[in-house]
């Protein structure tokens, strides 16, 4: 079977219109917008409203993917969908999408790759339309983190956000080829990042709930030195693998994680932080949408160089991490 090329027919975004700003979180916990700034970076991150569900976002997002690529929804003939905040464990959420969207021909699957998400399912989508089992797939990352920040803990919850990102991958694309992906994981960090209750090792309880098992867990600095060491990792690898230096990146999209992290990782690469999109300070941590919302962003602002190379890195629980590079 012969391998086609693959890249983007069309990308994707959606934020829910409520914002939490650093001010607003001052009334939540013992907290600041100068601290909460000076260590992340972030001003402001987007809420759902009680009534989204992470599919809502995921279908906002997906439709502005497919009427930027122009492909009809019939069409698409898989959705991959990227979430660790899905609506409920039975169906998958893609499913959701699959029916609001009126993608008739389309499988639907999720995955659950914490905040690499976006790129692992980009990866997941390239793969089967280089292979020739599909010929248009709607990736989509999308999260509703709010839902699980811990809002009496002051160094949780001022990180996280809502959203969704997408993009339609199909093998004419004239822009957007994918030159390469990288999936990788450690389960000896498993410990590093997690949400205790609601699986099937330990059940949703009322006790559970009252000691706050159902609200995601971070060790601030074993995830500060994996993420600024992986960070560098990955995008040396790149350049390596592929004889690139700083000059032939147009742009390096990674996970908004935070901008300390980002600012470190960069400083050792020698990469200018005019070659970097970071939309943090606007939306915060989304998991697995945000590389999906910055390439959005990116694309429709004009910061993606045509003939340069992009770069789209992420690093989350697990641990697990992934990069994906593209030529526009």
């Amino acid at each position: 079977m012969s391998v086609r090329n693959v890249g983007i027919l069309g990308t994707g975004s959606y934020v829910p219109e409520r914002i939490l700003s650093n001010a607003d979180l001052e009334k939540l916990v013992d907290t600041s917008d100068e601290w909460i700034f000076s260590r992340t970076g972030m001003r402001e991150r987007r809420i759902a409203a009680p009534e989204q569900a992470t599919s809502d976002l995921c279908i906002a997002a997906g439709q502005r993917a497919l009427e930027d690529a122009g492909v009809a929804a019939s069409s698409i003939d898989l959705i991959i969908l990227a979430t660790v905040t899905p609506d409920q464990f039975v169906p998958a959420t893609a499913c959701f999408v699959q029916k609001a969207l009126g993608l008739v021909n389309a499988g639907a699957i999720d995955i659950n790759a914490a905040c690499p998400g976006f790129v692992t399912a980009l990866s997941l989508g390239a793969g089967m339309v280089e292979s020739g089992r599909a010929n248009h797939v709607l990736v989509i990352g999308g999260e509703c983190m709010s839902r699980i920040a811990n809002y009496q803990d002051r160094s949780n919850c001022i990180l996280f956000g809502d959203g969704s990102g997408a993009v339609v991958l199909g093998a004419e694309a004239r822009r957007g080829r994918i030159l390469e992906s990288v999936l990788g994981s450690d389960g000896t960090g498993v410990e590093t990042m997690y949400i205790r209750a609601g699986g099937s090792r330990k059940a949703m309880t009322s006790e559970a709930l009252a000691a706050q098992e159902d609200k995601l867990v971070i060790k601030g600095n074993e995830v500060y030195r994996f993420a600024v060491e992986k960070f560098r990792d990955l995008l040396e690898g790149q350049m390596s693998r592929n004889k690139l230096t700083p000059d032939d990146f147009g742009l390096v999209i990674p996970h908004q994680v935070n901008y300390r992290i980002i600012e470190s990782a960069l400083r050792r690469l020698e990469i200018p932080e005019s070659k970097t999109f970071i939309n943090l300070e606007k939306y915060g941590n989304t998991s697995g949408a945000s590389v999906g919302i910055a390439l959005d962003e990116a694309r429709r602002g004009g910061r993606l160089v045509e003939d340069k190379y992009v770069s789209m890195l992420a690093f989350g629980a697990g641990l697990t991490w992934g990069s994906v590079l593209l030529r526009w």
